[in-house]
């Protein structure tokens, strides 16, 4: 059954058929070769997107013009960049994640994950960057929350305070929300990129 729209990354669901792979049956009965291909499709768009996500170059859509029209094509750069986002910064569980992707079929469930998992602190960086830039901007309003990590997918136990810091930014007339998780070393260094950015942007004045 395909998923319904509204799903989270729901589009992803055109890609294989429409690159010039013959699937010969439904994805979940495919051979392996069809699998394997359609798999690498998957991962090979999804790393582009993290790259993006990471101050590279993003996918271009004359790569993907015969699976998605133009407007499709921004949504399904918006709605996988903001999956990411979002799932690396409120620091989700796998489980967590794979419950938001149920609709998705096998193949495209192990590509996001695959990806993920090996982009994860990439993308946290990114994250943290993106909330040091917006010294051009106007921080409309912000919370946090202090919680105890008992587990992680690396340590079976451990005992680490996380901060849950949420930023709405007014950029251009538009706010826009901004969320990450981070431990102690990561908010002193927080701390010491915006001061440094303060103190640059004094200096300028």
């Amino acid at each position: 059954m395909e998923p319904e729209e509204g799903v989270p990354l729901w589009r992803l669901q055109k890609l294989p058929a429409e690159l010039g792979l013959q699937l010969p049956a439904p994805v979940f009965i495919l051979p392996a070769y069809y699998k394997d291909k359609a798999h690498n499709l998957y991962c090979q768009l999804l790393h582009k997107i993290i790259d993006g996500i990471c101050g590279r170059t993003y996918p271009l859509y004359q790569d993907y013009h015969s699976v998605w029209d133009s407007t499709e094509w921004m949504h399904v750069l918006e709605d996988i960049t903001n999956f990411f986002k979002a799932v690396v910064g409120k620091s989700l569980s796998d489980e967590e994640v794979s419950q938001q992707l149920d609709q998705l079929n096998s193949s495209h469930q192990e590509a996001i994950m695959k990806c993920l998992k090996s982009r994860k602190d990439e993308i946290k960086q990114a994250l943290l960057e993106e909330i040091v830039d917006i010294s051009s901007s106007q921080l409309q309003d912000f919370d946090w929350q202090l919680k105890l990590a008992l587990s992680s997918d690396k340590i079976a136990t451990l005992q680490m305070p996380l901060l849950n810091l949420h930023l709405d930014v007014k950029e251009n007339g538009e706010v826009k929300p901004y969320s990450v998780e981070m431990s102690k070393e990561e908010l002193q260094n927080l701390i010491n990129s915006l001061e440094a950015a303060n103190k640059e942007r004094k200096m300028q004045v």
